[in-house]
């Protein structure tokens, strides 16, 4: 896993990959955090993730404001399964 530490006022959009080998897109402004409450650590997460874990990060994308992660996001998700793992390839 290659959590970047970033200043929580940033928000990072991120692909995990679950144990089924799905991938989930997410936004957060604590990366390793939400990590771990997807994984079942803490409280929290998607219920996707968790029913679907252990998830691994494969790709983390910083952004201005949460405004601007979640347009990313929204775009990450319409992507083709194909794209998101070109996307994640070319990281």
């Amino acid at each position: 896993m290659f959590v970047q530490m970033v200043n929580e006022s940033l928000w990072v959009v991120y692909l995990l990959r679950c144990a089924d080998d799905s991938l989930y897109c997410g936004i957060t402004n604590h990366l390793e955090k939400r990590i771990k409450q997807h994984n079942g650590e803490l409280v929290g997460g998607a219920k996707y993730t968790r029913a679907n874990g252990p998830c691994e990060l494969v790709y983390q994308e910083n952004t201005k404001d949460r405004s601007t992660a979640s347009k990313r996001e929204y775009e990450i998700k319409s992507m083709t399964r194909e794209d998101k793992i070109l996307l994640i390839k070319t990281s």
